[in-house]
């Protein structure tokens, strides 16, 4: 058995890496997905629009079904084996993707790849339990940048690699990463795990039955679920946004990468703050806080008049960020028992990839109606819902 001083920061440091590798993994293809699908064959513009929107949304649909599984499983038998499992799956899944000849097999191995899902959750939950108390919310700010910078950076990073080395190279260096972190994970990863002895035949709770702080984590759920939504529900749409708010730029991909990758970059550089500043004056605060904020800054982007104000407006969504999955986090970890608390994360995984689905589908239906600004519009709607829900939620804590 692991001796019972774990280095809960060497966890911490070695889970960040992978974490923001597997955010990287999940989105770096979005830059270039239909260009290179375009090159696996010969597809008229609507059968690569199909099949751009089947591979993008594969892994998170599969990722929505699966995690609980891997939650339970890591109750069961430990977060370490499940983070071995998923960071291997994904790297030989990923790495295989420079090899497909058709969309088809990218699709297959874009659905293999939500297989392999558990990475994330299963990292926060192992920080969450192994960390002390007192530093549970700084350690869960600092984790969850490393998740979200990843998946908000991977756009940038991936079509910076296709640009420089190709298409396939994306998927070769993602996948030699992820197995980097695997290596990791395995050496400098370590918890005390003891599992819950149950009697033979005696029934499994599922979901959150028999936790008596089931209503308020899933509040966080929804609040999860609300937070990415509205953070991607203008990813389809951003290019095009920057094209009409600078028509005359000859490098709207880039630019449009850059400006997603300012989220991240707020995320990186604030997130601790807001955990440790959660941990002095309540989560239930910093809560409140970055959703008023998001409010604020989703309405005031509908009246961008062009990208610097639209690149200041989206770093300052990143900031509402900063404040709001950290917490999340750390009133998952606060409110969740020890022994089903990777079930816990892994629910909440679920509910951030019908985010992930949702927002970027609600985006590009409502700019069919109300234009890109309209987008924002209903992204402000969206937020304000989530503060109504929260401030229900949040009546059973007091």
């Amino acid at each position: 058995m692991v001796s019972k001083t774990v280095n809960w920061k060497q966890n911490l440091n070695v889970l960040w890496f992978g974490n923001f590798i597997a955010g990287i993994g999940f989105s770096c293809i979005s830059p270039f997905i239909a260009l290179f699908i375009g090159q696996l064959g010969h597809y008229n513009a609507t059968e690569t629009s199909i099949y751009s929107g089947m591979a993008f949304a594969a892994p998170f649909i599969v990722k929505m079904i699966v995690s609980p599984l891997w939650g339970y499983l890591a109750d069961k038998y430990g977060r370490k084996p499940m983070l071995l499992r998923a960071s291997f799956g994904m790297a030989i899944v990923i790495g295989s993707m420079s090899l497909v000849t058709s969309a088809w097999q990218l699709i297959v191995l874009r659905l293999l790849q939500g297989v392999f899902s558990g990475y994330i959750s299963n990292a926060n939950a192992l920080v969450a339990a192994e960390t002390p108390k007192s530093k549970v919310g700084h350690a869960s700010g600092k984790l969850s940048t490393g998740n979200v910078s990843g998946t908000l950076i991977g756009p940038m990073i991936g079509g910076l690699i296709a640009d420089l080395f190709g298409y396939r190279y994306t998927f070769t260096i993602t996948g030699i990463a992820m197995m980097m972190a695997f290596l990791l994970s395995v050496f400098f990863v370590h918890e005390n795990f003891t599992p819950v002895h149950h009697e033979k035949g005696e029934k499994q709770p599922h979901f959150l039955n028999g936790i008596p702080t089931a209503q308020i984590l899933f509040g966080m759920f929804l609040t999860t679920l609300f937070i990415q939504a509205t953070n991607n529900s203008i990813s389809p749409i951003l290019s095009l946004y920057v094209k009409q708010l600078d028509p005359n730029s000859s490098n709207i991909a880039l630019t449009a990468g850059v400006i997603q990758a300012l989220n991240g970059v707020a995320m990186i550089s604030i997130a601790p703050f807001f955990g440790k500043l959660g941990d002095k004056i309540g989560s239930h605060q910093i809560l409140k806080f970055g959703i008023l904020f998001s409010i604020f800054t989703f309405f005031l982007t509908t009246f961008a008049q062009n990208i610097w104000q639209l690149g200041a407006l989206r770093f300052l969504v990143g900031i509402s960020d900063a404040a709001l999955l950290p917490t999340v986090q750390a009133m998952l970890a606060k409110y969740s028992p020890k022994e089903r608390i990777s079930q816990v994360f892994s629910w909440n995984q679920s509910f951030q990839a019908a985010g992930n689905v949702s927002g970027p589908m609600i985006g590009s239906a409502v700019v069919l109606i109300g234009g890109y600004r309209g987008v924002f519009i209903a992204t402000t709607i969206l937020a304000a819902i989530n503060l109504l829900l929260v401030r229900k939620n949040l009546k059973s804590t007091k």
